[in-house]
């Protein structure tokens, strides 16, 4: 993974979403905390290109966020903060094939794609449940597998484990935890990133540490106290 911010920042207007920074992320863990409205989604949509940069360049393995946008959709998968809001189809299964056919694959190859993904996460129990049937722990999984089995590179995570019981939250920290994908999660859950590579702490708009877990969560305590 080589994610560059050249420069790159974000406003909305005039209000300041995202000052302008320049940093590069290789790690394969990283966490993005912050309190609300810090600018930690705007940092990572811009990853992906759902957030343009106004001033400066993102890119991600040599490709321009954004004159490169398809390519780069290709290689980070996002899994947004309400995952039912990401599942299009009613039918799970339907759901994650969905992707593939809008990239012409054949039925054969689609249906051996979808019971691959289904398997890597041992849920192929949900294949044909509606996701309005699903628990918040079983829309993360079906979120995720939807969003893998297109092939991503890098995977970002916004706040994977709200509003999950123990249960739920385990499931998914253990999920993660298993990925080989490239990871980056944007998190209020301080555990779950305790153990990860790096972590990116934002405020109002700027980044104020970049640091080892341990010393960017304290820091973080320290004003949110």
């Amino acid at each position: 993974m080589d994610i560059r911010f050249d420069n790159a920042g974000v406003n909305f207007g005039a209000r300041l979403a995202l000052s302008p920074l320049s940093l590069t992320l290789s790690e394969r863990r990283i966490g993005v905390i912050g309190l609300n409205g810090s600018g930690k989604t705007t940092f990572a949509r811009l990853i992906n290109g759902l957030a343009k940069p106004t001033t400066g360049r993102v890119t991600v393995n040599g490709l321009d966020t954004v004159a490169d946008a398809k390519s780069v959709l290709g290689k980070v998968g996002y899994i947004f903060q309400s995952p039912q809001n990401q599942i299009i189809l009613p039918i799970i299964r339907d759901d994650i094939a969905f992707g593939l056919k809008a990239r012409g694959l054949g039925k054969s190859d689609i249906e051996a794609a979808v019971d691959g993904i289904l398997d890597r996460f041992s849920v192929r129990h949900l294949a044909e449940r509606r996701a309005h049937e699903l628990s918040g722990g079983e829309l993360q999984m079906a979120a995720l597998c939807s969003v893998l089995v297109t092939g991503p590179d890098i995977l970002i995570l916004d706040e994977p484990t709200n509003q999950l019981d123990l249960k739920n939250r385990a499931l998914v920290q253990k999920t993660i935890a298993g990925l080989p994908e490239h990871v980056i999660v944007i998190s209020h859950d301080l555990p779950l990133i305790e153990d990860f590579d790096r972590v990116l702490l934002f405020d109002q708009g700027r980044l104020i540490a970049d640091a080892p877990p341990a010393e960017a969560i304290a820091r973080y305590r320290e004003f949110a106290a």
